[in-house]
């Protein structure tokens, strides 16, 4: 019977040597905002700066989701509208929308560009333990810009490589990413 009891000493204090390391596992941080009811999240060490909408200088013959460039302080910054990018229907700009200001790396330089999401929503801790991959969407190769879905108890949330997502082709159609990793 002491022998039994040792086990299940020994398997206690394992599993609390594992929760002490689970807890004290260093987290990863990241800017969370909405896009459609969606949460998302994006890297927090490549965000700038938040900033208030506001109109942009058109860019004739772009995209619909570019925006426009704005200057920022002396750096011409394009904007792009991530609703649009992910192929969900434009809406009426608020009080709550924003420009998130992210320094992108695109091969060998870093850029400053900015994404329009519908409101900001907090900045969020997720343990490796708590990004989960990606799930597999078929044919859907647009799972690329997606570094992860992160979870907490009360929340799941898309985690952008903003890296990707911004450096990507025009031609590549996100929708179907946005409308699948939705469901």
């Amino acid at each position: 019977m002491a022998e039994k009891q040792n086990d299940n000493v020994t398997i206690d204090s394992i599993n609390d040597d594992i929760s002490d390391a689970i807890a004290h596992e260093p987290s990863e941080q990241y800017l969370t905002f909405f896009i459609d009811n969606e949460e998302y999240g994006v890297d927090i060490l490549s965000v700038q700066e938040i900033r208030g909408w506001e109109p942009a200088t058109e860019i004739p013959n772009a995209p619909a989701y570019l925006k426009g460039v704005i200057n920022l302080r002396g750096t011409v910054v394009p904007i792009t509208d991530l609703r649009l990018r992910f192929g969900i229907n434009q809406f009426e700009y608020s009080p709550v929308t924003v420009v998130i200001v992210v320094k992108v790396k695109a091969g060998n330089s870093e850029k400053i560009m900015g994404v329009v999401v519908d409101a900001v929503s907090d900045v969020s801790n997720f343990s490796k333990a708590d990004i989960h991959p990606a799930p597999e969407l078929a044919e859907n190769k647009n799972t690329a810009f997606v570094k992860g879905l992160g979870s907490s108890e009360s929340k799941m949330v898309i985690l952008l490589d903003i890296n990707k997502l911004l450096s990507a082709p025009d031609d590549v159609d996100l929708s179907e990413m946005s409308r699948a990793l939705a469901k």
